[in-house]
């Protein structure tokens, strides 16, 4: 089955880096997307960016210029390099897969896909 587990959250102060990491597994799709979302306290599961078998990637605007989605597919590993960390960017970060051509964070169906079990990332002022 599809396992997909992050690893690289901590606490860092406003201004600072993480790089986090997900190692999947299991998944036989041709074509797919792969993508981070994250859900604060209280708020609903938002979507941060994702990366298409093509490469091309999306982000929500938010993060545009902050965070890097980047892949090694060979390793089946994606990453998300995130610079000039801000405290609303306190949350879990779960990263995300699913079948798929055309991909876009902004219209990443609900709920569909596979998941992992998160990484927190906590930023303070």
């Amino acid at each position: 089955q599809v396992q997909l587990v992050e690893s690289g959250g901590g606490s860092v102060q406003a201004g600072g880096s993480l790089r986090l990491s997900c190692a999947a597994s299991g998944y036989t799709y041709s074509s797919y997307c792969m993508g981070w979302f994250r859900q604060a306290p209280g708020k609903e599961r938002e979507g941060v960016t994702d990366i298409a078998t093509d490469d091309r990637t999306s982000y929500a605007d938010s993060v545009k210029g902050r965070f890097t989605i980047s892949r090694d597919s060979a390793k089946k590993i994606l990453y998300l390099q995130m610079n000039s960390l801000k405290p609303e960017d306190t949350a879990m970060y779960y990263c995300a897969i699913r079948p798929g051509t055309s991909c876009n964070i902004n219209y990443w169906p609900a709920n569909f896909g596979h998941w992992g079990q998160g990484t927190q990332v906590t930023v303070s002022s």
